[in-house]
């Protein structure tokens, strides 16, 4: 049986909003393995003197549970 879990992140970038999602899927998959997919839930910045500094993304990151390191009962 696979098991997926999913995490929620937020990813930040002073570039654009698609680079703050990269950010999050970069920064889990540093200490998460088996990243399957990515759903972006929410686009948002901050914004100063009227433009834009800093974009935020709200992502889910889904992953593949390693069943080999389960604990069976």
């Amino acid at each position: 049986m696979t098991v997926v879990k999913v995490l929620e992140l937020v990813g930040e970038s002073s570039k654009s909003w698609q680079d703050a999602a990269n950010q999050a899927v970069v920064e889990a998959a540093r200490t998460v393995d088996n990243i399957t997919g990515v759903e972006v839930s929410n686009w948002t910045a901050h914004v100063e003197n009227g433009q834009i500094s800093n974009y935020k993304a709200n992502v889910r990151v889904a992953f593949i549970v390693d069943g080999g390191r389960r604990k069976t009962v």
